[in-house]
């Protein structure tokens, strides 16, 4: 496959209507998408880069060491293979009207799964990716490591992981393991998985 960019760092070229910006970090041609909630929350306002810099950033990148995503345990520049970082909110200012970026983005990478960290992202995710808005609680707590189907999207939401215990870190590394071990890829529209 023909890589989009080898870009890193806000590889799309998004420009935010106010800075200090925290944009999309990672592999550009990733499957798995985690979406966050923003910098205040998650991280990343000193480095620019989402997840970093926070107790959050901390346990989510440990997890992502320990399926394979990540290089190290943990980075302010972390080395990413099949993972892309962003922010729903990528700067300060009306939530609404940032959200047509997250949406921007979320299309330009087209990743398989979407892993919406926080009550926030889920309930953007729910509603504008999936048909489970009505009938699912926007709880990332209670859901958490579940497999929801989107359209041309796999759902697995991520509850805070300022907030994590050992049991939901161990049970989000279980699902990651497990789907990567599985035929994820999905037809656009259809969203199962084969063990």
């Amino acid at each position: 496959m023909e890589r989009v960019t080898d870009r890193v760092s806000n590889p799309f070229g998004m420009s935010a209507p106010d800075e200090p910006a925290v944009y999309g970090y990672g592999d550009a041609n990733a499957d798995f998408h985690v979406l966050g909630a923003d910098a205040e929350r998650h991280g990343g306002r000193e480095t620019g880069v989402p997840f970093t810099g926070s107790l959050a950033g901390v346990r989510l990148q440990r997890v992502l060491h320990a399926t394979g995503f990540a290089a190290a345990a943990y980075s302010d520049a972390p080395t990413l293979t099949n993972c892309y970082l962003s922010y729903l909110c990528l700067s300060p200012g009306p939530a609404a009207e940032l959200e047509r970026y997250a949406d921007a983005e979320l299309r330009a990478l087209n990743a398989h799964i979407l892993l919406p960290v926080g009550d926030d992202p889920l309930e953007y995710v729910l509603e504008a990716y999936t048909t489970q808005a009505r009938k699912l609680p926007a709880d990332a707590a209670k859901l958490h490591a579940e497999e929801i189907r989107g359209r041309g999207f796999l759902v697995v939401p991520v509850a805070d992981p300022a907030t994590w215990t050992d049991a939901e870190e161990a049970a989000l590394v279980e699902r990651l393991t497990a789907l990567l071990n599985s035929d994820y890829r999905q037809t656009k529209g259809v969203a199962t998985t084969v063990g």
